[in-house]
């Protein structure tokens, strides 16, 4: 009696298939690897839309600005992040403007920027392209012959002993002109007020006060 089961078959003696379902989706995975399988048989898997605007490339980290600077055009290339307050101290050269707190707390690194008074802790250098910018340095009048006249705030400063460690003086003597140019110097009171962003830990205050009166009235 034979022991094959009546409904076994005979191995097949067909050669292997040659598109297995095992190829197929090996093929299938390369060729999504390679650029993708043409979805509609004209787009292929990563590839944007006919007609749609490519990946914007990733943005330059520098950028080429120019900013007049105390009456002189300055081109600089910078960093994106660098604050307007190491661009003047660590690239240009003019460390009059302190640095304080460097968070716009104190006020002590006070410029001018198109004539409103910023803190150039919190700006972006980036950002002042065809800006006019002054600092400590550039308010005394300069003649002929290198003979510098004092900006009568800060001879109203002098006159008037308002300051002691001297620390905070460029960012108060700018953030007063900047008072006295916005028409808010008429009174102590409102001196006081509009230059409370400026802090002196020596406490200088009621000098400071004085020598920005004395300013506001050299300028009536």
């Amino acid at each position: 009696m034979s022991d094959e089961h009546p409904n076994a078959h005979p191995p097949s003696t067909d050669p292997p298939s040659q598109f297995s379902r095992r190829t197929f989706i090996t093929a299938a995975a390369g060729g999504i690897a390679a650029g993708g399988i043409a979805a509609g048989g004209d787009v292929a898997v990563g590839t944007p839309p006919s007609g749609t605007e490519p990946p914007a490339l990733p943005p330059s980290t520098h950028s080429r600005v120019t900013l007049t600077l105390n009456g002189a055009q300055r081109p600089v290339t910078i960093d994106n992040r660098t604050s307007l307050l190491d661009l003047l101290r660590e690239h240009l050269g003019l460390p009059g403007t302190k640095k304080g707190c460097d968070a716009g707390a104190c006020g002590a690194c006070t410029v001018l920027v198109d004539g409103r008074r910023v803190n150039a802790c919190l700006t972006l250098a980036v950002r002042l392209n065809d800006a006019d910018v002054v600092t400590i340095e550039g308010v005394a009048r300069r003649e002929a012959g290198e003979t510098n006249e004092l900006h009568p705030l800060q001879q109203a400063f002098i006159d008037r002993d308002a300051f002691q460690c001297g620390y905070c003086t460029p960012g108060q003597i700018m953030s007063g002109i900047g008072c006295i140019q916005e028409g808010h110097a008429d009174s102590p009171e409102e001196i006081r007020e509009w230059m409370s962003g400026n802090i002196c830990r020596c406490g200088c205050y009621p000098k400071i006060v004085r020598a920005v009166e004395q300013a506001a009235a050299h300028g009536k």
